[in-house]
């Protein structure tokens, strides 16, 4: 239609104008990626504010008990990209020979349906033929400092996602070396290892870490002893983190080069999705309201019907972990189950009830834990609060001065489970005459539009007045679609009469066509692999390089490793195998670091599970301790 290149521009640029909106601008975007472990967590991730969901496929995933269908992947896709939010897809296990094939498939199945990028571990996957979709590292990679990052970038990668346990000026380091995109974790639970250097699952026979069948032996319980075989702790989940919370610290992250905040969670519920994803929504946009030069990722606003609150989610309590350096002890070792949030101490006990000092509010059918005399953790239900008098379902083991949490919030979880929180995209209408004909625009915050021609009678309206309030009115609902409208203004010769129905049509109509010309417009990132042959960062490589194909042998002899060791999964390790290498520390968690030893052998303290041994090394200077089985 002629009237798209007058009547429709200038309305458009009007509307720019209002919004402060300027293409020219050149920002950093700031993405807040959520967990899916299915389609349904992905979409209420997206409906609580996620620039971005990661999700896995049946197989080959990090997560290998939430796998997903084609079909409900390619549904999320769809959904997501209706708010220019993106879904990653996790490929990123090692893999073997007979299953590379599949892989490539895959990938190429995935990328039809419209993902945007693949998450992988596995150099071999850079051998194969792939679509041009951007690639991103995993962590798995153990992608720790700037020469592996810059090696990462210079054969290809897109994104590399950072080891949790870097620093602040270590992520500097490593932005002021690449130009990279960098993604960090921000929230959710910790492995205590390096990622894709743990073999302590896959040596006791419980699975690998690097197929995504971990049994998080590091949850477990151990007894400590030192070499001369003093018992230092008993029964206590000494490899065991509390669960990461790094949400004073995203202005920091941004302002060090992370592009996207990561939440861990692909085992967890559908409440703590909305919790998590929404708290961190709002965090993110209080910064971004305040900073120039940085914008989020996708499009719409959040309208929230909860106050978020992450203590009131699954948690072990919080770490800032090594953000910081090593400053403050991040172990749970007295449980690795949830605490929830802190209440406050006992102060009166009765045969019946118990009081604490607590500003929460505490209802009938809250779950409550504390850790008794002997550092047990243990639970009661509420069954009656009567004016501050708590009343539970067993007072076993309480006493004066015990700490409460409260790990089931009975309220919370009822507000999450029946929470309307959805997200918006803001429109606006025009409804104009050209060439006679009645004509009714839409406009979206994107630059998006769709316009639609009003087949009725021109009745001349009694009530002129009245008129244009109707249709201000009826134009003005958007009901259960994803767009809220923010304007209506009416153009005509003169005010006429439109039956209710005929606008209700309208709107239903053209915002119809908007949602189809939203998805028509999106436009996916896309990335081509260009082999080459940049040097590894090392020559020589042991199992923990996790090779278990020849695709990946070829990679590293195209990279210039002149030796190199099959992975754990292919082959076990000679023995003694080093099964764990972490930058968390027993000693330190205990109080019984003594610093660098200039000199020094490492020293050497022993942890039982009842049925094996294993030899805790201290590499003092490195700051770093490995366990050998």
């Amino acid at each position: 239609m002629e009237f798209e290149e007058s009547t429709s521009l200038i309305f458009l640029s009007r509307y720019l104008r209002l919004h402060k909106t300027d293409n020219l601008q050149q920002m950093n975007k700031i993405e807040l990626l959520a967990p899916a472990k299915n389609a349904e967590a992905g979409k209420i991730a997206i409906n609580c504010g996620a620039d971005a969901v990661y999700i896995g496929y049946q197989k080959f995933g990090a997560r290998a008990a939430v796998g997903n269908s084609l079909k409900d992947i390619s549904e999320l896709a769809s959904y997501a990209h209706l708010f220019n939010a993106r879904v990653y897809v996790t490929v990123n296990t090692v893999l073997f020979d007979h299953e590379l094939d599949e892989v490539q498939k895959l990938i190429y199945q995935l990328y039809e349906l419209g993902v945007d990028a693949f998450i992988i571990q596995d150099y071999g996957i850079l051998e194969m033929d792939l679509p041009p979709i951007p690639i991103f590292a995993s962590t798995q990679m153990h992608n720790h400092n700037p020469d592996q990052i810059r090696f990462l970038e210079k054969v290809g990668f897109k994104r590399a996602i950072l080891a949790r346990e870097l620093s602040l000026k270590q992520i500097e380091e490593i932005r002021a070396a690449t130009n990279i995109d960098l993604e960090f974790f921000v929230h959710g639970a910790l492995c205590v290892c390096y990622s894709g250097q743990c073999y302590f699952s896959q040596a006791i026979k419980k699975g690998s870490a690097n197929r995504g069948e971990c049994a998080q032996p590091c949850r477990s319980y151990y007894d400590l002893s030192d070499e001369s075989g003093k018992t230092i702790a008993k029964n206590r989940f000494i490899l065991s983190p509390k669960d990461l919370n790094l949400s004073g610290y995203l202005r920091q992250l941004m302002d060090a080069g992370i592009s996207s905040f990561k939440i861990e969670g692909r085992l967890k519920d559908l409440n703590y999705v909305k919790n998590i994803t929404a708290f961190y929504r709002k965090k993110t946009d209080e910064i971004l309201e305040s900073s120039r030069g940085f914008k989020k990722a996708s499009s719409g606003k959040v309208i929230f019907d909860f106050v978020p609150d992450p203590e009131k989610s699954f948690n072990r309590g919080f770490t800032n972990y090594f953000i910081e350096g090593r400053k403050s002890k991040v172990s749970s070792f007295d449980s690795p189950k949830s605490l929830g949030k802190y209440l406050g101490k006992v102060q009166e006990l009765t045969p019946l009830y118990f009081k604490i000092e607590t500003s929460e509010v505490l209802a009938n059918g809250d779950g409550l834990c504390f850790f008794d005399a002997k550092k047990n953790l243990l639970g009661l239900r509420l069954n009656k609060n009567e004016s501050g008098k708590l009343y539970p379902d067993s007072l076993n083991g309480l006493f004066i001065g015990a700490e409460v949490y409260r790990n089931h919030d009975q309220e919370m979880t009822k507000k999450l489970e029946t929470s309307g929180t959805v997200r918006k995209i803001g429109v606006r209408f025009l409804l104009h005459e050209f060439e006679n004909k009645i004509v009714l625009e839409v406009f979206d915050e994107d630059n998006n539009r769709a316009n639609l021609i009003i087949e009725t009678e021109k009745i001349p309206a009694n009530n002129p007045e009245k008129a244009i309030e109707t249709i201000k009115k009826q134009l003005s609902k958007s009901g259960e679609t994803i767009f809220e409208v923010t304007g209506v203004e009416i153009r005509l010769s003169q005010a006429l009469f439109f039956p209710a129905s005929v606008l209700n049509d309208s709107r239903r109509l053209i915002l119809e066509q908007l949602s189809a010309e939203r998805l028509k417009n999106y436009k996916p990132d896309t990335s081509t692999i260009i082999k080459n042959d940049f040097p590894f960062p090392e020559n020589e490589l042991d199992f923990k390089a996790n090779i278990v194909n020849e695709k990946a042998v070829a990679f590293y002899k195209r990279h210039g490793v002149t030796s190199l060791t099959y992975g754990f999964e292919k082959e076990t390790p000679t023995a003694p195998a080093e099964i764990m290498t972490t930058k968390y520390c027993v000693k330190f968690q205990m109080g019984l670091c003594t610093g660098k030893k200039e000199g020094a052998s490492e020293d050497v303290m022993f942890m039982n599970d009842n049925q094996r041994k294993y030899k805790l090394v201290f590499d003092c200077n490195a700051c770093k301790m490995k366990v050998v089985l």
